[in-house]
């Protein structure tokens, strides 16, 4: 099964593509993954349905072997008093972009359904999944259309129930990832385990085929997380300055220079995620409750207008702890330079 998924995602050496939702993952990115004999997967988070559907076939037509990542419907309810408190908390900096933040909680669920029917009519070789499983309706109508299924998973507890709800591999991911930590239960977050020791604790419970992610930075990095028993790597943080990346120019100006090492806040989102300090961090962390999507939706015009002024200070910098080895390359020469 190992190897199947590998071939399912067109790589001949176990480094692949992560999909990294908000930009930085795009059809260049990910069929220059497949061109230089490794792999990638699409991010179906945070776009539309016809997105989504236009990337799929932009990627299909060059290659058949390919992955599509969604976030599965996981809310963190969030209390009205404490989202209404944060937003008065961020109304100076809104004003100071001129933007307007929503007063009333925005809780939807990213388009799950319609992005389901997209897969299921494309049917891509590998859907996998972040944040919590699919529920068994979705589950059963992508493997009906011939989908392996993949679910990402922060500990061996969600091993045992992705195992149980038959999934066909697994995405270890450890908390030294950027971006969002995948954990089912963001409110209850599993220990901090290094890559190679969760992928053991994984591996001590489950025989389902493991592909690695967080905090690869170096060919020993991949090797160690090998040797614990992962049958490949997914490599993030390291392609977010890629030549085919679509990282805005506020998140690329954000790694310039040493911003120290990233922090995991749900300031921006409302559930855990890892990114570099800045600005906003400094202000705002740990000031804010847990909330997703709503805090996402609330910090979001923000976010925006920074990024349209290519200010790194305010938006969310998504990084894991390889981020000191990022670098202005092409994929295809980031991914072979993992090999180990």
């Amino acid at each position: 099964m190992a190897a199947d998924v590998l071939e399912l995602l067109g790589s001949s050496y176990p480094v692949v593509a992560a999909p990294m939702s908000g930009g930085p993952t795009t059809p260049a990115l990910v069929l220059a993954a497949v061109a230089a004999g490794s792999g990638g997967s699409l991010a179906g988070g945070y776009k539309t349905a016809r997105t989504l559907a236009e990337q799929v076939g932009e990627v299909r037509s060059s290659t058949g072997r390919y992955g599509v990542n969604l976030f599965s419907p996981n809310q963190v309810p969030v209390d009205p008093a404490a989202y209404a408190a944060y937003r008065e908390l961020l109304l100076p900096l809104a004003a100071t972009y001129g933007v307007e933040l929503p007063t009333t909680q925005v809780e939807d669920d990213d388009g799950w359904q319609a992005k389901v029917d997209v897969l299921v009519e494309a049917a891509p070789p590998l859907v996998s999944f972040t944040f919590g499983l699919p529920e068994p309706t979705a589950a059963t109508a992508l493997r009906r259309a011939g989908c392996v299924l993949v679910q990402t998973v922060t500990s061996a507890a969600e091993a045992l129930q992705s195992q149980e709800a038959g999934m066909d591999a697994l995405i270890v991911q450890s908390a030294d990832a950027g971006g969002h930590w995948g954990t089912f239960t963001p409110e209850r977050v599993p220990e901090r385990l290094r890559l190679p020791e969760l992928v053991r604790a994984v591996r001590a419970v489950t025989d389902l085929p493991v592909m690695a992610v967080g905090g690869i930075g170096t060919s020993a990095d991949a090797a160690a997380a090998l040797q614990a028993g992962a049958q490949a790597v997914a490599v993030g943080t390291l392609l977010l300055l890629a030549e085919e990346a679509g990282t805005n120019p506020a998140h690329r100006a954000g790694f310039a220079g040493d911003r120290g090492d990233p922090l995991t806040t749900s300031a921006f989102s409302g559930r855990p995620a890892s990114g570099l300090p800045n600005g906003f961090l400094a202000a705002y962390d740990g000031r804010g409750p847990l909330g997703y999507p709503a805090l996402h939706h609330l910090t979001s015009p923000i976010r925006k207008a920074a990024a349209e002024r290519a200010n790194p200070e305010h938006v969310n910098l998504w990084a894991g702890t390889g981020h000191r080895n990022v670098s202005e390359r092409p994929a295809g020469e980031i991914l072979r330079g993992l090999v180990p």
